[in-house]
This record gives C-alpha cells, structure tokens and sequence, in this order.
C-alpha cells in the first residue's frame, strides 16, 4: 500500500472497502450515467483520449465504473488527435477533423464528456453539436471543474504552456500527454444551464466537492484539504456535474 494511499484513508476510512471515499466524483458521475445506460443504446465519448485510466484498473479496480463497452449497444469515441485509436473501451473511434463532428446526426442515445467542458474555446459550438448529434430524448452528461474551485483559480494564474510541468508535481501519475491547454469559458452553473437552454435541453447543473486530489503531494497539504473541503461555500466547490435530456 502506497504512502499515499495511507495518508487518504486516514481521513476516508470506507476507502478500505472497495477503493473509493464517499465523496469520490468518479464513481457519483459514472454511476449515474449507468443508471441511464440501456443495452440498445449508442454512446459517445466526446474527447475519448487514449483511454489512460486503464493504466490504473489493476490499481483500483472501482475505476472499472467507466467502462460501458459491452454494456451498451456501441460505445464511439471521437478525439481531435488520432490517440482515440489507442482507446481500449471503445468500439470505434472517429477522428474530428473540422468544426463539425464525424458522427451523424439524431444517431445518439447518450452522449458524455469527462474532463472536456474547462478545454473548451467555444463553448456554444460544443452544445450546438450535442443539439445535432442527440436524438430527442437522448442524454448528454459531464462532469467538469468548478471555474471558482480553488485549484482551477490557480491555474488560471499558470500559463497553459507550464500546465503540464505543475501538474507534474501535484499528480506525479498523470502523463504530459494528457495535460491540454485549459480556459475555463463554460465551468459555472450559471452559465451551463444557460447552455443547456439554449441548445434544446432540460436537465440540471449543479456542484459536487470531492477529495482534496491535488494536494496529495504533501500529508499536511492534503490533511488541510479535507478540513477545508468540509468548511467551502458551495459555490466554491471543485466540480460541476451537468445532465440533460434533448428536446423534441
């Protein structure tokens, strides 16, 4: 068992019985979407990467929540770099080569996106390909960082190009090549259920405060991070969760 590990149970003791805190964004995310998840459906993975968290499925099994290939009818990833082709939870993978996604449109049942909304540019031509490619009465679902939570406030103050050498130091797991360049446009809930709105879906947005993850570089930095996320304001709180339903 890893120092680290030790450290995050100490303060999390249900970690022991299955890997995960009861706070754990992850597993709240993903369980919810396989709530939603039918066996005739068609989902897509919106900024599908190369599947990195299969790096870590011998280390903490629970991360398998993910996974929903073989549990839908197809799983399509689409990634503006070829690195989808490496992504083993997909059963197929489409390079986006323009401003419109290769995927057709009304062709999908749920649609989701994890760690993709605080990268967006242009957050209104994002929704807008939600709009065309989910069905009426489709899902889209996403889990993202709240544009106030403490860690996206500073890194607002780190220029993208050093993103990754930071990162480096506070999550020593995460590879440079899954660090991308972040602008934070979409991440309040305020301005997600304005998007929902005005691209043809009802749904909610609302914040979740998960484990202090970026201050496992240190046991007192994160034993401070526990008692504060105890104590934060809510609309201070680290991630954003957003579901909604397309509109006839």
């Amino acid at each position: 068992m890893s120092r680290s590990r030790v450290r995050v149970e100490q303060f999390y003791p249900e970690r022991e019985f299955g890997g995960y805190s009861r706070v754990d964004g992850t597993v709240s995310f993903y369980q919810r979407i396989r709530a939603l998840i039918r066996p005739d459906m068609v989902v897509l993975d919106v900024g599908c990467g190369r599947g990195a968290v299969v790096d870590r499925f011998e280390r903490d099994p629970w991360e398998k929540c993910r996974v929903f290939k073989g549990v839908c009818k197809k799983v399509i990833g689409i990634d503006v770099t070829d690195v989808g082709n490496q992504n083993p939870l997909l059963d197929e993978f489409r390079k986006i080569e323009g401003d419109t996604w290769p995927v057709e449109t009304a062709s999908i049942d749920l649609l989701y996106a994890d760690a993709v909304l605080e990268h967006l540019k242009e957050p209104d031509a994002f929704f807008a390909e939600c709009n065309r490619v989910v069905k009426p009465g489709g899902y889209i679902c996403f889990i993202t960082p709240n544009k106030w939570a403490y860690y996206a406030l500073i890194a607002a103050l780190v220029p993208n190009r050093l993103h990754a050498k930071v990162l480096s130091m506070v999550q020593p797991f995460r590879a440079e090549r899954d660090v991308f360049p972040t602008y934070y446009r979409a991440n309040t809930v305020r301005e997600l259920k304005r998007l929902l709105k005005d691209h043809q879906f009802a749904g909610c947005a609302y914040r979740h405060i998960n484990e202090p993850s970026y201050l496992m570089f240190s046991p007192w930095a994160f034993g401070f991070g526990v008692f504060m996320h105890r104590w934060l304001p809510q609309f201070l709180w680290t991630l954003i969760f957003v579901f909604g339903r397309r509109l006839p």
